[in-house]
C-alpha cells in the first residue's frame, strides 16, 4: 500500500522560503513519480510540480516556475518541494501523490488534481503565507 506523508508547511511573510518534504514508503520508490499539489479553501486541487524519481524529470506549473524546486533523495524515499519568494496566492495546504509520471504531468501542465492511480493523498500540510 503507498503511504506518504508531507511535513515542512508553515506560516512564513511573502517573500520567505519553505521547503515541503513528502516521505513515501510501501512500494518501490522509482516505480512512480512523486507530484506535489495545493488546494486553497473553495478552491480545486491542483498540481503544481512533479519529479521522475528513476530519471530525474521534473515539470512545474506556470504558477510556481521560477520560484519552485523539486528533488528526491532515494535514499531517503523522499521527494522535497523548496518555495522561494513565496506570495500570499500560494497559501494552500499541500499534498503529494505517487502516480505515473504522464499522469501528473498532465495535471500540472492544464492545473489538475485528479486522484492517482495508487489511490494515496498524504494528509497534506499547510502553508500560509502573510502580506
Amino acid at each position: 500500500e503507498v503511504r506518504l506523508v508531507e511535513s515542512g508547511g508553515g506560516l512564513v511573510q511573502a517573500g520567505g522560503s519553505l521547503r515541503l518534504s513528502c516521505v513515501a514508503s510501501g512500494y518501490n520508490f522509482e516505480d512512480y513519480a512523486i507530484g506535489w499539489f495545493r488546494q486553497a479553501p473553495g478552491t480545486e486541487r491542483t498540481g503544481v510540480a512533479c519529479i521522475s524519481p528513476s530519471d530525474g524529470g521534473t515539470f512545474y506549473s506556470n504558477s510556481v516556475k521560477g520560484r519552485a524546486t523539486i528533488s528526491t533523495d532515494n535514499a531517503k524515499n523522499t521527494v522535497y518541494l523548496q518555495m522561494d519568494g513565496l506570495k500570499p496566492e500560494d497559501t494552500a495546504k499541500y499534498y503529494c501523490a505517487a502516480d505515473r509520471l504522464e499522469s501528473l504531468r498532465f495535471d500540472v501542465i492544464h492545473g489538475l488534481g485528479r486522484s492517482p492511480h495508487t489511490g494515496s493523498w498524504g494528509q497534506g500540510t499547510q502553508v500560509t503565507v502573510s502580506s
